[in-house]
């Protein structure tokens, strides 16, 4: 008993010391018969990406808590340390002075409490005032309810917060039969924000049948006080299912700049991202926060539904944006799934992937959000290519040679100049996954397909298509299609091999498509028009691995179009333990 008393006197000392303002992961299977199974960990590792962000064995999912202490960033996301499938979820932690190269830590929050015995899973990490980190995540109790909990750092002076303090008050926030919520879908608490009342708000993701939530929780007191549920949602949207890892945010409407979480001003537009457990997909809507109602209202003619607006129209799931004030940008974090077998993941070791952090902001005409990989990916660009005013014929593939292709940065420009022939857009047509995988890079048409083709063998019997098309819309505007068609990618029928694509906000008459592709391993991450579209392929070559896997720049397309530029370079490997 007395020792008992001993650490609950300690435990209380620390969230005192604190300042005295003291998810559910994403949905998977469950193989309980190999959750603690040991991966074999194949020597043979082709797929095993070079600077793409991976521990060296086991399942990843969800990036978890991302934030900047002390001019170290920290990344916490879902991991199982004892197998290559979902299981045993504890919250593992790396640290990084530059977003690229990661040392790891031990896991920072495990099961070890009545409200988090059965799992701890997906939460954000909210700086409290004083530079303090505090992390809210989803708790599994005995009853398999899904809780709330709140835990700080043991040690401020650490710059790496390498141990972690739960709060004997846990669980702060739990379904009751008083609160109506459905105990089974009560998930993945965002990073709260501090509104002019001094009152701190959080949200957390749910559903009543198929409404999605974001349920809005309220304190005067983020460390001591109690979280009180607010009579209605922040905001939620009929036939859209359990909302998982949502995630709101400011953006400016002035500037690239991001915005600490509590910004609020007449310049501000305001994003609700949500991750549909049903179809596994994630979309966010640009919208108006009105902080004397506690509601969020997305802009007039918004699509909510995962036919809306993405983040990445590809492998990406359960994202994560932070404030980085030591650079004034918001950057989001991702989760790459593998879309190889079970069976396959296990015989190499691990699953899972995180994707290169990206800058995020509010695009100029305040309809859509951009993004770009950070710029700290740069440091690993070596050795580099490039070709300008380059006229690609129709029909024809041009190697890119001198590179290193499995591992590489690619960027490429090009310009139509005739669009008569330009093939009618049908206007059922306005599923974009659906037309790429209807018309992939095999399907000849005038203006495309054209783009490159990543991690593809010698012989092209493998290869990632990732394209553009040109399509004629309505009042002789031009439409741009962009497409990431994997269905050649591997010889391995076992994997899945589905096409992706996206329409690209630009106008092709004036302005040039531009493509970056960052290529790793087993990765294709492409952003189309600067950022306006992005699509992750996730990709097993059989043929197109390691030294004998090559790049191409190709257009499929009846009529010409040019290359303006063409960069590329080989990338170094990133530092990752």
């Amino acid at each position: 008993m007395a020792k008992f008393s001993v650490c609950v006197f300690l435990i209380l000392a620390v969230f005192l010391g604190h300042g005295g303002v003291l998810q559910l992961q994403a949905s998977h299977h469950v193989y309980r018969n190999l959750q603690t199974s040991e991966s074999s960990s194949s020597a043979n590792q082709p797929y095993r990406t070079g600077y793409h962000f991976q521990p060296p064995k086991n399942w990843i999912n969800d990036p978890n808590g991302v934030m900047i202490y002390k001019g170290i960033y920290h990344l916490f996301y879902q991991y199982n340390p004892k197998g290559a499938v979902w299981g045993n979820i504890v919250w593992a932690h790396s640290t990084s002075t530059d977003l690229i190269n990661w040392t790891p830590h031990n896991p920072a929050i495990y099961p070890s409490q009545t409200s988090d015995i059965n799992g701890c899973w997906s939460g954000s990490t909210t700086i409290l005032p004083g530079d303090k980190p505090a992390i809210l995540y989803t708790g599994i109790d005995p009853d398999n309810k899904q809780v709330q909990n709140l835990a700080v750092p043991k040690n401020l002076s650490d710059p790496f917060l390498r141990e972690w303090i739960k709060s004997p008050r846990n669980p702060l926030m739990a379904p009751t039969s008083m609160n109506q919520i459905n105990s089974s879908s009560f998930r993945d608490p965002t990073t709260a924000w501090l509104g002019p009342d001094k009152i701190w708000r959080v949200i957390i993701g749910s559903k009543i049948h198929r409404k999605g939530l974001a349920i809005l929780y309220r304190t005067r007191n983020f460390l001591h006080g109690n979280w009180i549920k607010a009579k209605h949602p922040l905001h939620s949207a009929k036939h859209t299912g359990m909302w998982e890892c949502p995630d709101f945010f400011p953006v400016s409407a002035d500037n690239f700049y991001g915005l600490d979480t509590s910004v609020l001003g007449k310049n501000v537009k305001h994003v609700l991202k949500v991750s549909l457990d049903d179809t596994k997909h994630e979309y966010y809507t640009i919208g108006t926060y009105d902080i004397s109602k506690d509601r969020y209202f997305p802009n007039e003619g918004s699509v909510e539904s995962d036919s809306g607006l993405r983040y990445d129209y590809g492998k990406f799931y359960a994202s994560k944006t932070f404030f980085d004030s030591a650079k004034n940008r918001r950057v989001l974090w991702g989760w790459i799934n593998e879309s190889s077998s079970v069976n396959d993941d296990i015989k190499k070791g691990w699953a899972g992937v995180q994707a290169i952090p990206r800058k995020l902001w509010l695009d100029k005409s305040g309809k859509q959000l951009v993004q770009w990989p950070v710029v700290e990916i740069e440091k690993l660009r070596g050795k580099k290519v490039e070709l300008s005013n380059k006229l690609l014929k129709g029909g024809s593939v041009v190697e890119v040679s001198g590179i290193t292709a499995v591992q590489a940065d690619v960027e490429i420009s090009f310009k139509v100049t005739d669009f008569k022939k330009a093939e009618v857009l049908d206007p059922s047509w306005t599923n974009p996954q659906l037309l790429c995988a209807h018309k992939g890079a095999s399907v000849k048409s005038a203006l495309g397909p054209f783009g490159l083709l990543a991690l593809a063998s010698k012989d092209l019997q493998e290869y990632t298509a990732v394209f553009f098309r040109i399509f004629k819309g309505q009042n002789n505007k031009y439409v741009v299609l962009m497409c990431s068609d994997q269905s050649r990618s591997s010889l391995n029928d076992d994997n899945d091999k589905t096409t992706y694509g996206a329409f690209v906000n630009v106008d092709p008459v004036y302005e040039k498509l531009s493509l970056r592709s960052l290529i790793d391993h087993s990765i294709v991450e492409s952003f189309g028009g600067g950022g306006k579209a992005c699509i992750t392929a996730r990709v097993y070559p059989t043929l197109g691995i390691n030294n004998y896997a090559h790049l191409y720049a190709f257009n499929n397309g009846t009529e010409n179009v040019k290359i303006t530029n063409l960069s590329a370079w080989s990338m170094k490997k990133a530092h990752i333990y």
